[in-house]
């Protein structure tokens, strides 16, 4: 048995473990915790939405955007009489070199559409089986020719403040 959180002689944690104690708590799905703004997206202009700070949980890969910060996203122009579905996702990615891993926002540009847009795709992919890319979809982002007329968070706002019980019901 190897201690996770505690001091060693050596250098002993791994990104996994952590990775492992996340999913045992919150589940392998993707959450966003209720910390922060909790991520709120906001429409900017017709072509800006803007994450504010939390904290994302996707796989146990933990992220976040630090607090009073946000991260502004690009959304491609609609189309003028066409509808369309963007995804914003959370990009996980492991280069193939050292192994160093990133997690970054992302738009996923969908097709425009005259009705029914369908989501773009995304790549999936399983950290702890040592893929190099998975994307994890947070939004979608709704255009109505030039304009996006909503934003939909995809994931839950999950926390654990009133115990280790709440989490029987996960």
């Amino acid at each position: 048995m190897n201690i996770i959180w505690g001091y060693g002689a050596n250098p002993h944690i791994t990104a996994q473990q952590l990775r492992d104690t996340y999913v045992g708590i919150f589940g392998s799905d993707t959450h966003i915790l209720d910390v922060g703004s909790k991520m709120a997206a906001t429409v900017i202009s017709a072509t800006e939405v803007q994450i504010a700070d939390g904290v994302l949980v996707a796989q146990g890969c933990t992220s976040c955007i630090n607090y009073g910060r946000t991260e502004s996203l690009t959304i491609q122009n609609g189309t003028q009489g066409m509808l369309r579905k963007d995804l914003i996702v959370a990009q996980y990615m492991k280069s193939t070199g050292f192994g160093v891993e990133s997690m970054s926002l992302a738009v996923k540009r969908g097709t425009p559409a005259s009705s029914s847009p369908a989501l773009p795709a995304y790549t999936t992919g399983s950290i702890a089986d040592g893929d190099t890319l998975a994307e994890f979809p947070l939004y979608v982002v709704n255009l109505d020719g030039i304009n996006i007329t909503s934003v939909q968070r995809l994931v839950d706002v999950v926390s654990i403040k009133g115990g280790i019980d709440d989490l029987a019901d996960r």
